[in-house]
């Protein structure tokens, strides 16, 4: 820290879960409680509600006076994407600069596809152009696939079962090919290609072997785990907070080695 400059506010990544109240995590309440700090967060357009805020707000957290939402559109263009950020850090970085902690409100883990890792990157590039040292930290939450299984009583992996986390947005041809190598697929944000995947799944025959869930532990959450229940999809719209979980149950699996032996690579010394 350079010592002529005044100390600077942390910045928080406050990981919410992913929609249950109940799921927020002690460390992330108790910051929530503070009654120093500013509240931001992430929405999608200027008329979509943070889904983030909604959390807390269904959690019975009063919001500190200078909470406010940030603009993180919706878009692969890289130079929209980048101006967006660019823009969403220049709100926050006054008050880190006057010394006051910003929380960051997400829903789910700050770690995993989220928008907090974007802010935190231009702001520290920020604090670098002015010889300051940002203070940075992110909470740790419940990912929307690890309650989502919770939800149905499904194990996500056991004993050496492989698993992917796989935004549908590739597509079902690289999805498909994942088929031989793990025992479970995680599919994230599958909107736009809810159609193809279940088409998908029909040809592969793992209606069987799939659930859908939407909202994940909100109060509307809708699950479809049932070759009936998934069909139904096609004839309604679906919620961009919605994920697949897809069971492999053919995967050829190769030689396996047991226990936990302790084994010395050729070459190198015991």
């Amino acid at each position: 820290m350079n010592p002529g400059l005044k100390k600077m506010g942390t910045l928080h990544g406050v990981s919410l879960g992913p929609g249950d109240p109940g799921l927020i995590t002690r460390r992330a309440w108790a910051l929530l409680e503070r009654p120093d700090t500013a509240w931001v967060y992430p929405a999608r357009s200027t008329k979509t509600p943070s889904y983030a805020f909604d959390i807390v707000a269904r959690a019975g957290l009063v919001p500190p006076d200078d909470h406010q939402s940030l603009l993180f559109p919706m878009t692969h263009d890289g130079d929209k994407l980048a101006r967006a950020w660019l823009r969403a850090a220049e709100v926050v970085w006054p008050k880190l600069q006057a010394g006051q902690d910003v929380l960051f409100l997400v829903e789910g883990d700050a770690s995993t596809y989220a928008t907090f890792g974007h802010l935190a990157r231009t702001l520290r590039a920020l604090a670098e152009e002015e010889g300051a040292e940002l203070p940075i930290e992110v909470v740790a939450g419940v990912n929307a696939f690890t309650a989502a299984c919770a939800t149905q009583g499904l194990p996500l992996c056991e004993q050496d079962d492989t698993v992917a986390l796989v935004p549908a947005a590739y597509g079902v041809s690289a999805i498909d090919r994942l088929l031989a190598d793990f025992d479970t697929l995680v599919l994230l944000k599958v909107k736009p290609l809810i159609g193809e995947l279940l088409d998908w799944l029909e040809r592969r025959e793992l209606l069987g072997h799939a659930s859908f869930v939407e909202r994940c532990g909100a109060p509307d959450e809708q699950v479809a785990d049932t070759p009936e229940a998934l069909r139904a999809l096609r004839e309604r719209k679906v919620s961009y907070l919605s994920l697949m979980i897809v069971r492999s149950p053919h995967r050829v699996r190769g030689e396996r080695i047991r226990g936990c032996l302790k084994k010395t690579s050729p070459g190198v010394a015991a």
